[in-house]
Formats: structure tokens, C-alpha cells, sequence
């Protein structure tokens, strides 16, 4: 057996062509740690919602800006943390989305926090003022699928 790299980083740029790169480095990493299939892809799910807030609200669509993916894996436990340099984002300042409202009225957008937080373990935000955004999305193995990895 290959031993796995604890942590594992990809820089891109801000522009959405550059997901499905971000998406084929997450689901690798992610099918290699020993996710089920529907876990990866909620895990994918997850990271891109993250990556278009930072393209749309933090850096708002400018193309030239850096976003930093670093995964580590360790323990069972599968980390997934992006940076940005953009505008400061404080997920306690969100309203809880109206689930209904959204159906009812057909809208579109505004779900990505919510959708992190229902497809993770744990999501946490970091942001120093002025200087850089960090959210981490984490992910735990369960036994029985690390039982199937050995």
C-alpha cells in the first residue's frame, strides 16, 4: 500500500472554469482517503459551493485572484481548507435561509452556506481583517468505511 501525503495543496484562479480542477483534486483525494462515492460527492459539493462564494462575493468575479485549496487528511479525519484574500466574510451576519420561500419563489442562490454546513461534519470560518478568509470543511471516515480502506 502507497502511504498517503498528510496534506496535499492546489493554488487557482479565481475564475469559475477553474472548478472542475478543484473538483477532480477534492474527489481524489477524497475517493483515496476511502469515501463512499455519495460522500465524495457531497464533500465536492460542499467545496464548491465555497469556492463560488469566494469567486462571487469575495473577490466579486475578479478573474485574477489566488484561491488556495489545502487538504489534510489524518486520523479518520478529511480537512478541506480554503483561503482567499478578498473581502472578509462573517457567516454569523447570514439569515437561516427559508427553505419554502426558496421552493415556493423558485430562487436561486443563497443556500451555499447552509448546503456546507448539512453536507459536513464541521465547517468553521476564519478571517483576519483586511488580510485573509479561511474556511475549514471537515469530513470524518466512519469506521466501517475505514474498516473497507484496509
Amino acid at each position: 500500500m502507497v502511504a498517503m501525503a498528510k496534506k496535499i495543496s492546489k493554488t487557482v484562479l479565481s475564475r469559475t472554469d477553474h472548478l472542475l480542477e478543484v473538483r477532480d483534486f477534492v474527489s481524489e483525494a477524497a475517493r483515496q482517503f476511502g469515501f463512499s462515492e455519495e460522500d465524495v460527492a457531497n464533500i465536492v459539493l460542499a467545496v464548491d459551493e465555497a469556492c463560488t462564494n469566494i469567486i462571487k462575493h469575495a473577490y466579486q468575479y475578479a478573474p485574477d485572484k489566488e484561491i488556495n485549496i489545502a487538504i489534510v487528511r489524518n486520523n479518520g479525519t478529511f480537512e478541506v481548507k480554503i483561503k482567499d484574500n478578498g473581502k472578509n466574510f462573517n457567516p454569523d451576519a447570514l439569515k437561516r435561509p427559508d427553505l419554502q420561500r426558496n421552493l415556493t419563489h423558485h430562487r436561486r442562490g443563497g443556500l451555499g452556506v447552509y448546503l456546507m454546513r448539512k453536507l459536513m461534519d464541521k465547517v468553521e470560518y476564519n478571517f483576519e481583517a483586511g488580510h485573509s478568509n479561511e474556511v475549514s470543511l471537515v469530513k470524518y471516515l466512519s469506521k466501517k468505511q475505514s474498516l473497507i480502506k484496509k
